[in-house]
């Protein structure tokens, strides 16, 4: 029996459908996505208003997270691990912050009760 002979018909079907599908998918998707200027037309003015003052803000907030990203990749470990180190010690760092400003605290109001029982007549309260 002879070899079966490919179908180009078929095959020419197929081939249609599927650039269609790749071709045709992802064009439609860019042709109904809004821009971003057509999206920020669409605002409430109040948004509009609150969104340009908040730019500034949020692009810093985005570049000091991209400059901790390319600090953690520096290291050796992965960048969750590093992440979690560097937010250990932050923390750590916070906490010591918080105890030396009480002991500050502390120590200022002891020196307020000796300086006010010593300078009341009779020595005491």
């Amino acid at each position: 029996m002879p070899p079966k002979t490919s179908n180009w018909r078929t095959v020419g079907k197929m081939v249609a459908a599927g650039a269609v599908c790749c071709i045709g998918g992802p064009a439609l998707v860019i042709w109904v996505t809004p821009s971003e200027e057509e999206l920020f037309s669409r605002y409430n003015p109040d948004l509009q208003k609150r969104s340009l003052e908040n730019r500034m803000k949020n692009q810093e907030d985005f570049d000091h997270f991209a400059m901790k990203l390319r600090e953690y990749s520096k290291s050796n470990k992965p960048i969750w691990e590093a992440a979690a180190d560097d937010e250990k010690t932050t923390r750590d760092g916070k906490i010591a912050e918080q105890v030396r400003i009480s002991e500050e605290i502390r120590a200022r109001k002891e020196e307020i009760r000796k300086a006010g029982i010593s300078g009341v007549p009779g020595g005491s309260l």
